[in-house]
């Protein structure tokens, strides 16, 4: 049975569902007694499922061969090393020697037909650091194995190389250096394995067999990892056992049934300092690789797959080759920069990278639109990252952008109506985003509607917002590629504490900050900078969620402007370790009476976290204007909140990172204001150009330029705050778009 066959473009247990009997169903997705009894069945004596090898890959210096044969001690089971027992036998002479004899492009070819004519089950295979650059000799080894490869950071390979004095690998030739061949060689790892395994400098032989044995297991064990609902109770999850979630569900639906959200049941996974330090050196495209396969089951998205959706996301869209990098501003204050994506706010980083991982997961058989609120910089995000994908993605997956007509920023406003294409469009709505979000939640939850949605249409609804799991990953990726950052720039050792200060409105950016504190970052604090809309900061410094009487004040940081913080339902169910029926009882007292209050145990936990305060306009207005008279840098107005907070907040213990959330360009009224500029022009664009004329740093971003510039960019549809009229909109939107099913 070929249980670890990978077939592009369509996610494993999508092929297990719709494929296979249902036995082998069973013996795929049904869930597990218990850990030890997969682990003792799995690796029964001498077999492995189905017969497969585990097949180790590496650089030269991996340490494959020594791993391999430690993985098959444990697994009492044959090891084979290809250098030793297959080219020099085939050979009858070294491969150094055959090396020489016949140069590097023969030697390539010869040691890819060896492979051709080999053939094994059930044993631990440790390939050359050569093999996976033939094409047909990898393909022939993956159809009966499973391929590891030992990641080792390169300047770690060469100081082995050179203790075991080898001077000369395939592929190196006068005038390329044998760090140039290790670079080289890494496009050919990274086409060919399943898993990963990340070793750094001074691992040993068997722990990193252990990490071999532990990917492997995770590999095969797909069921294992599942998603529940913040509102779940346990008793209702052990009586619920065949209606697993697992990330590919998670990303379709985006809301729990229950109205809850959607977080891992075992958490998130762990990485070792090792590990982490092992990513010093990496670009953030490698990084961000790392963390989402620990993070997405390659039963959902093969790391195949997932490389290839990485690379699209953060290619040339961004106009840094850094992707996020790390400025220092002032003292021990340095700048995350989230706005080099092509709408210019930290929301690309998350919506260049989930509409592909949408049309991955997501069954062939249905159309889906997607629907979004938003109180600024999120609208125009998903409308560009829906717009990006193919062609033929297009035509099942449409998007529908719903904001406060009165509550962006006339910047935002026309990013949103400029950034609607074929499967995209923008509608106003005559309330704030706090209405806009509360409808998409009951629309949700509305399972008549979406049941007629889905029978007359053949149309599902999906959401975009944070409160889709898939949303969070690659934020979590920035804070992390942050600190690994500061640490390469020699700025902090590695384990040395950092801060972070972040804008908070929806709380899925520092919730991002926390979940990558879990994983191993060493992240003291989370300071939540809030504006003049500060329900978050009184809830961290009193336990008490109070909207009563409270009235959303229209700011300049409008991406902040909420009131009713959705994702502090995922931070709420982790501090109250998995308790569902607390967080049930707490959000319903929420909705009917407007406020609750946390446990003084809970605001205990939630403060050895989170610290918390607040910036009015003017403040803000005068950070703005205080940063370019000593610096000559803009920050934005949600980035000028945060920095007001961190200089209030912060004890100069350590360094703090602010995240810089937005381009000032999408501001430009408040920042010209700020800047005391007297001559404010009305057209966004010609507020652009009477910014770019004072040659700012960072200079106006291109992309919201080029929107601007585009006609016809006060077309969009207004409706007003009325749930029957959302739904109409939604109901037409589809009828033009998605063919009707009779």
């Amino acid at each position: 049975m070929k249980m670890f066959h990978v077939v592009q473009y369509q996610p494993l247990r999508q092929i297990a569902q719709n494929s296979l009997s249902s036995m082998c169903l069973k013996l795929m997705l049904s869930r597990p007694v218990a850990f030890a009894q997969i682990w003792k069945s799995w690796f029964s004596s001498h077999t492995l499922v189905g017969n497969k090898n585990i097949i180790l890959m590496g650089p030269p210096g991996a340490g494959k061969t020594t791993t391999g044969r430690i993985v098959g001690q444990k697994l009492d089971c044959p090891v084979i090393d290809i250098d030793d027992d297959v080219l020099e036998t085939t050979w009858n002479m070294s491969v150094s020697e055959k090396l020489q004899d016949v140069g590097n492009e023969q030697f390539l070819e010869e040691e890819g037909k060896a492979l051709l004519k080999f053939s094994a089950s059930g044993s631990v295979i440790s390939l050359t650091g050569s093999n996976p650059m033939h094409a047909a000799g990898m393909q022939h080894m993956k159809k009966n194995g499973i391929v590891v490869y030992l990641d080792v950071p390169t300047a770690v390979i060469m100081s082995r190389l050179k203790s075991m004095k080898v001077d000369r690998i395939v592929g190196q030739s006068p005038g390329i250096s044998l760090k140039d061949i290790l670079q080289f060689r890494k496009q050919f790892y990274k086409r060919w394995y399943d898993i990963r395994v990340l070793c750094g400098g001074d691992i040993a032989p068997e722990v990193v067999a252990e990490k071999v044995l532990d990917a492997v297991k995770r590999y095969q064990n797909s069921e294992l990892e599942t998603f529940i609902s913040t509102r779940s109770s346990r008793s209702g999850r052990s009586m619920e056992k065949d209606s697993h979630k697992y990330f590919s569900d998670v990303v379709t639906e985006g809301l729990a049934p229950d109205g809850g959200l959607f977080v891992p049941e075992r958490g998130l996974p762990k990485f070792t300092a090792g590990e982490w330090q092992s990513l010093i050196e990496a670009t953030y495209i490698e990084r961000a690789q790392v963390i989402l396969e620990r993070c997405i089951h390659p039963a959902d998205i093969p790391a195949s797959k997932l490389a290839e959706i990485i690379g699209t996301a953060y290619g040339e869209n961004f106009t840094c080759s850094k992707i996020a990098p790390v400025r220092h501003l002032v003292g021990n204050q340095f700048l995350l920069e989230l706005f080099h994506g092509p709408t210019a706010s930290f929301k690309d980083f998350a919506l260049q990278m989930v509409p592909h991982i949408f049309a991955y997961c997501i069954p062939r058989s249905c159309n889906y639109l997607v629907l979004v609120a938003t109180s600024g910089d999120t609208g125009s995000a998903v409308l560009d990252g829906f717009s990006r994908l193919h062609d033929t993605d297009k035509q099942r997956i449409a998007v529908m952008n719903f904001f406060p007509e009165d509550g962006v920023s006339p910047i935002q406003k026309s990013q949103m109506i400029g950034c609607q294409k074929e499967n995209a469009w923008s509608v106003g709505v005559k309330s704030d985003f706090d209405f806009c979000q509360t409808a998409i939640k009951q629309i949700f939850t509305n399972s008549d509607y979406t049941g007629f949605l889905t029978v007359e249409y053949g149309t599902a609804l999906a959401a975009a917002n944070s409160i889709n799991w898939a949303r969070l990953l690659p934020q979590i990726v920035y804070h992390a590629s942050a600190y690994l950052d500061l640490v390469h720039q020699d700025i902090i050792p590695f384990g040395s504490p950092v801060d972070v200060c972040i804008p908070t409105g929806n709380f899925g950016n520092i919730l991002s900050a926390l979940y990558a504190k879990m994983m191993g970052i060493p992240i003291r604090k989370c300071i939540c900078a809030s504006n003049e809309n500060n329900v978050l900061t009184d809830f961290i410094r009193t336990g008490v969620y109070d909207l009563r009487g409270r009235k959303l004040i229209p700011t300049f940081s409008p991406a902040v402007d909420i009131l009713k913080s959705s994702n502090l339902e995922r931070y709420l169910h982790l501090i109250a370790n998995e308790d569902g029926q607390l967080v049930t009882q707490l959000y319903n007292q929420l909705e009917n009476q407007g406020h609750f209050q946390l446990r003084k145990d809970l605001l205990e936990k939630l403060q050895q976290d989170l610290v918390a305060g607040w910036c009015s306009e003017e403040d803000c207005l005068a950070a703005i204007h205080s940063v370019y008279s000593t610096t000559g840098y803009i920050l934005d107005t949600h980035t000028a909140v945060a920095k007001v907070v961190a200089d209030r907040l912060q004890d100069r213990t350590c360094p703090i990172i602010i995240s810089s959330t937005a381009h000032y360009s999408k501001f430009a009224p408040a920042i010209l204001r700020a800047l005391r500029i007297a001559e404010i022009k009305q057209n966004p664009l010609s507020q652009l150009h009477l910014l770019s004329s004072y040659s700012p740093l960072p200079p106006v971003h291109w992309g919201l330029l080029e929107t601007l510039k585009k006609k016809g960019n006060e077309d969009h549809q207004v409706c007003a705050a009325d749930m029957s009229m959302l739904m109409s909109r939604i109901e037409t939107l589809i009828q033009n778009h998605f063919m009707k099913v009779f």
